[in-house]
């Protein structure tokens, strides 16, 4: 398999020294950034510009032809956007703070410890990424569109929240940080974490683990492997997760359960992006992007002793938090039908009619399963159906009497429609009943729409309709 390079555009290295281009170019390779272009003539730097799309240029600020002074005109004229290191010697530091006057981002006097520079590289990624960021954040929520509509069909949705959500992904989906998603459990976390590896285009595996129970050794052999001979049972060398997610996206779900010393391991790779398998003495490197989720809480998750905290603020990076399907109940008549026309299709049968009254039933429910819970109620109703109408008793039982009497209007509960001496119009009835079915609904348009047979447009001009009279 093609591996996969970092940063996506190139880092520039500009210097007439041959030997401290190979150097550094080496240094920068053993800290994962390995996507590398060097030029040891400052005068074809322009010509590669236009060409290339560049991350970063470092430059040495002694050259001759083009000296580093100049090539930060040069650059900050026409590509403004790339920052700029500048590399000195121990005697032209007032020079360098020239540069920074010049637009340079950084400068750096030039040792044999290249451990300063490679860190301010580093650092100037992490900037970019973050400009184009919210660069694509803003273009994308004023443009409302996306651009890889293809890459969450498999989350069915209707709602705004989760609309914006997905703007988020793409927005994020080239940074090489880490991405915390957190909701309850059943919304979806692990369909958001593959949303997010086919966004980003990375050319390797989407890997999930889930570390809930996990102890610290079994975390460990799990993700990084272990060497022949580390432990007894050890009759042959493992891989490890890790390797296999090379290039690709490494999705841990159920961190908040994890164990301190396995929170420990976890928080080098996500920083340093290197790990050791057990029984070895040598650090390995990964270009994996990290993903974790949790159903706990973010709050909770930093409060006390039981998470670390240095790894939570690295893996919130970037945060996805799913809503629960009680907050977007205008899915619900698209689930319903997702998985009813998915369980057909797989039994071969005909699709049973959907009874009136099941979307406000299971739109007054609060669903603490979320949508993994609803997906379990059709196809257990599914079960039970013989006829062309979908069997709704079982769902019934398992909401509870309270909420089937508030949708059904079982006469047992709560009574027939009761009149006055004076009997309303029917347009007055109509304005009570939208009241009454936004009020069951939480105002949520979509499923009072829904739930009242009528389409969302024509339920707003109503509600605009009622609104205007109450204010008179």
């Amino acid at each position: 398999m093609k591996k996969s390079t970092f940063p996506k555009n190139p880092v520039l290295l500009v210097d007439d020294e041959e030997t401290w281009l190979r150097s550094f170019s080496l240094a920068l390779k053993s800290a994962g950034i390995d996507n590398i272009l060097c030029c040891n003539d400052s005068r074809e730097v322009a010509a590669i510009l236009e060409t290339t799309d560049v991350e970063v240029i470092a430059a040495d600020l002694s050259m001759p032809n083009v000296s580093g002074e100049d090539l930060i005109q040069l650059v900050s004229a026409s590509h403004p956007e790339i920052p700029i290191l500048v590399i000195t010697g121990m005697s032209q530091v007032e020079t360098a703070v020239q540069c920074l006057k010049l637009g340079a981002f950084d400068f750096f006097v030039k040792t044999y410890d290249k451990s300063s520079l490679v860190s301010g590289i580093r650092h100037a990624i992490q900037i970019r990424e973050l400009k184009r960021e919210n660069t694509s954040l803003r273009s994308r929520f004023l443009d409302d569109k996306l651009e890889h509509p293809e890459a969450f069909d498999q989350i069915i949705t209707d709602s705004m929240n989760m609309r914006s959500i997905f703007k988020y992904i793409e927005a994020i989906a080239d940074s090489s940080k880490p991405v915390l998603i957190t909701g309850e459990s059943g919304v979806g976390k692990e369909l958001v974490s593959g949303a997010i590896h086919k966004v980003s285009g990375k050319i390797g595996e989407f890997v999930p683990v889930n570390v809930a129970g996990l102890d610290d050794n079994i975390f460990a052999d799990t993700l990084f492997g272990h060497k022949k001979g580390a432990f007894t049972g050890a009759d042959k060398a493992r891989s490890g997760l890790v390797v296999n997610a090379a290039g690709g996206t490494l999705f841990l779900d159920e961190i908040g359960d994890l164990a301190h010393a396995s929170q420990l391991k976890l928080l080098r790779l996500v920083q340093e992006r290197e790990y050791m398998p057990i029984g070895s003495d040598l650090t390995r490197k990964t270009d994996a992007r990290i993903i974790a989720a949790t159903n706990i809480a973010p709050e909770t998750l930093n409060e006390g002793q039981k998470f670390r905290s240095d790894l939570y603020y690295r893996l919130k990076a970037h945060h996805v938090h799913i809503p629960p399907l009680r907050e977007r109940k205008e899915d619900i008549p698209m689930l319903v039908d997702y998985f009813l026309r998915n369980a057909c299709k797989d039994e071969t049968r005909r699709k049973p009619e959907i009874p009136a009254n099941l979307i406000g039933l299971l739109a007054a429910y609060d669903f603490p399963g979320n949508i993994r819970e609803l997906q379990f109620l059709i196809l257990d109703a599914l079960s039970c159906t013989d006829g062309l109408k979908l069997n709704i008793e079982r769902i019934q039982q398992h909401i509870g009497s309270t909420s089937t009497a508030q949708q059904t209007g079982n006469s047992e509960v709560l009574g027939k429609v009761a009149f006055g001496s004076t009997l309303p119009t029917l347009k007055e009835v109509c304005d009570e009943l939208v009241k009454e079915t936004m009020r069951r609904t939480d105002n949520n348009q979509a499923t009072s729409a829904s739930i009242l047979g009528v389409s969302r447009q024509a339920l707003n001009k109503r509600l605009n309709k009622i609104k205007r009279k109450e204010e008179e």
